[in-house]
């Protein structure tokens, strides 16, 4: 199979990618900006509908469990935080801009389905390890397989062929890739974090998904991302095209530094979360 570019760069700088929302850029430049107010910040996110409806269905589904419903944006900045909910604002924005893959390659409802079970599973082991702002790990879980998207948008025969072979041959999917195309989907949207200039623990998470060992700034983001993929492919939560369930890389579980033990409560709190989110994320996303 002839490779479709020379590098991830080479493939999104000969199309059209798509721009994140300018509503995004404004909440991102808002709540770097200290003088910015609560207020102002709700306000802007009142100013998109859509996005309202959005995060209100997410923070009153049991991605929270908040005892009494949120119905404004102005309560959802106060409870939930200005940096948790524009990262959750960043995810659902970010999930409505890959609607045209073509059909028969992935179901869209499968792939975000993986990908809302490995935020959640990264997001429930950096809450064990008591990390802050623990929604910065259910994005990069969110986005990790982003990649995958634009190889199947921009090269979808080669993809097709992609899949069917790592199917034929009983290999894991990302290997494929590297031999047809000379490099993955990781790769693929670790660039598309830089494009898009994201936070840079993003684009190390994202690229080192599959090889946390190589993450040099932001190795945790990458392990616990690593961690959470496997789970929720063990789990059959959906497909982003992958059959089988990665191997877990050693170093990624001592990078985490939490104890075996508390996997079943983990994937139990997992499971009893995952219809409920996936359901409010998705209402939008795959219809």
């Amino acid at each position: 199979m002839a490779r479709v570019t020379a590098s991830p760069r080479a493939l999104l700088d000969g199309v059209r990618i798509p721009s994140l929302p300018p509503v995004c850029a404004r909440l991102n430049d808002a709540v770097n900006n200290p003088r910015t107010s609560t207020l102002e910040i709700a306000d802007l996110i009142g100013s998109d509908p859509a996005l309202t409806a959005r995060l209100l269905r997410l923070v009153n589904s049991s991605f929270y469990s908040f005892p009494s419903r949120i119905e404004t944006p102005s309560q959802a900045v106060m409870i939930v935080g200005t940096a948790h909910l524009c990262d959750l604002a960043l995810t659902t924005s970010i999930a409505r801009l890959f609607k045209d893959v073509p059909e028969g390659i992935v179901s869209m409802a499968s792939f975000w389905r993986h990908s809302i079970a490995c935020g959640l599973g990264a997001r429930l082991l950096a809450a064990y390890r008591q990390e802050p702002n623990v929604e910065r790990y259910f994005v990069a879980g969110m986005l990790h397989d982003i990649g995958r998207l634009v190889l199947y948008q921009q090269a979808p025969g080669a993809s097709r062929e992609v899949l069917l072979r790592a199917r034929g041959e009983e290999r894991l999917l990302h290997d494929v890739e590297r031999e047809a195309f000379g490099y993955d989907h990781a790769g693929v949207g670790a660039e598309l974090m830089r494009l898009w200039s994201l936070p840079a623990s993003l684009e190390e998470a994202v690229a080192f998904h599959h090889e946390p060992r190589r993450a040099r700034r932001y190795p945790l983001e990458a392990a616990l991302v690593h961690v959470g993929d496997i789970v929720a492919q063990a789990l059959e939560m959906g497909t982003s095209g992958e059959r089988l369930v990665p191997p877990l890389e050693a170093a990624a579980w001592d990078m985490i530094e939490l104890s075996p033990r508390i996997l079943p409560d983990a994937v139990a709190a997992l499971e009893r979360q995952f219809d409920d989110v996936a359901a409010a994320m998705l209402e939008e996303v795959v219809r």
